[in-house]
């Protein structure tokens, strides 16, 4: 017996509008539904994550999920939540985009062929580069008046707004293009449902009219909210941008550590749209949780489960031993082990200093490097005394005043950790 689908979305919070009669269509019939994704980058960021999330459920409840990447409407821009008009793709830059994110969804959903509920990528590029403008006029724009289209909450904001720039026809055609994809796939691929952000729900009632009145055709829509961060801040962003998807973009660590960093309140909302774990499972954690806040049991749970998702479980187990190298939770090796990036990440805002490698090279003494090659310690004195109570560590190993720092201490061919009791840290890197 298949899942229900909508009541799968309502108890995670991820259903925000849905057409009349959807629910009864898709308890009733396994069904062929699409989201699409906006190839402005060759990495989806974990806003992506929602509708990618909603796929694997649409999957999982028994039906047939269709990924669109807009490889066309890319080249237009859609209006929907914004105050002003995008740059616009070249067709080699957008090629490379659609190409990225066709890798990442295959890691998400079941493309085999002999599944006959495997998910579908498609990109619609291929069915518009060669529609000329009078067939699309002709056999798209005489079904919908611009009254219609005008009457579009996207359409009215960016009319209203003080923005300069109005809004262009290019754009304005944008729900037109969108209505057309869903109007292909109702005839090509048997799809009846598009799903997306709730900012969309404009451009797809659109489809479902067009393929009303084209067709004489029954099709439906879903959309779930626009995620929101409790504190008022953009959900998916951090200070240095966007969280990717791609790990050579927000490496495993930064991402595991933008879970881990969720307030409480956002947990409760994140561990329901962003896991599969079940409802009961996630109702006993967040019981747990308010029990003993202090513990951060959600925040562990969506960091690991998220990150063992989008990257793998030899990346969580990375992410956990660098998460632990600044509590003190870990071992020499454990240091040894990160990659450069994720070492400079780790100690991100630390002090630095530079070091010859040639003096490196001819062994420095640990007073020497700790006053008068780093300032780590202000004073000769204040370093033996720091030597003799053993709360110096060099890369997590504790050293005394006999200690010779030479090339063999060096953290991937650059980089010496100095470290005084449990919070103090500082960086040596070798030059030259």
């Amino acid at each position: 017996m298949q899942k229900n689908f909508v009541e799968e979305l309502l108890w995670r919070g991820m259903l925000h509008d849905i057409m009349p009669e959807t629910e009864d269509h898709l308890n009733q019939n396994i069904t062929s539904g699409y989201i699409g994704f906006d190839p402005t980058a060759d990495s989806l960021h974990i806003g992506s994550l929602v509708q990618i999330m909603i796929l694997i459920h649409f999957q999982r409840a028994g039906h047939r999920p269709i990924a669109l990447v807009g490889g066309a409407t890319g080249m237009i821009g859609d209006p929907s939540g914004k105050s002003d008009e995008r740059n616009l793709l070249d067709a080699e830059a957008l090629q490379k985009n659609v190409d990225g994110i066709r890798n990442q969804l295959q890691k998400f959903l079941d493309f085999d062929p002999s599944n006959p509920k495997a998910a579908q990528l498609v990109n619609n590029y291929d069915w518009t580069k060669d529609y000329s403008l009078i067939d699309f006029s002709r056999d798209i724009g005489k079904h919908l008046t611009v009254n219609y289209m005008m009457a579009k909450d996207s359409v009215k904001k960016r009319l209203g707004s003080d923005a300069k720039v109005g809004m262009s026809f290019t754009e304005f055609t944008y729900q037109l293009l969108q209505g057309y994809d869903f109007l292909h796939l109702y005839q090509n691929k048997d799809c009846k449902l598009q799903m997306g952000g709730s900012d969309q729900w404009g451009n797809i009632t659109t489809g479902t009219e067009l393929i009303r009145r084209k067709l004489g055709g029954k099709a439906y829509a879903i959309t779930c909210p626009l995620i929101t961060k409790a504190d008022g801040t953009k959900f998916g962003k951090t200070e240095g941008g966007n969280v990717w998807l791609d790990k050579t973009l927000t490496s495993p660590y930064k991402f595991y550590q933008y879970w881990l960093n969720a307030s409480d309140e956002d947990a409760e909302n994140y561990i329901k749209i962003f896991t599969l774990l079940d409802k009961v499972t996630i109702e006993g954690l967040i019981v747990q949780h308010q029990e003993s806040p202090h513990l951060r049991l959600l925040q562990k749970t969506i960091a690991e489960e998220v990150t063992r998702m989008v990257h793998s479980e030899e990346d969580l187990q990375k992410a956990i031993q660098a998460s632990q190298i600044l509590f003190g939770q870990s071992t020499a090796e454990d240091l040894r082990n990160l990659d450069r990036q994720t070492f400079l990440e780790v100690f991100e805002g630390v002090p630095q200093s530079e070091i010859s490698l040639s003096d490196l090279n001819n062994g420095i003494e640990m007073i020497v490097l700790l006053v008068n090659h780093t300032s780590f310690l202000k004073s000769n004195g204040e370093a033996r005394r720091a030597l003799s109570e053993k709360s110096i560590s060099v890369n997590k190993t504790k050293v005394n005043e006999s200690y010779i720092i030479g090339s063999s201490d060096l953290i991937d061919d650059q980089y010496i950790l100095l470290q005084r009791g449990k919070k103090n840290f500082f960086i040596v890197k070798v030059v030259g």
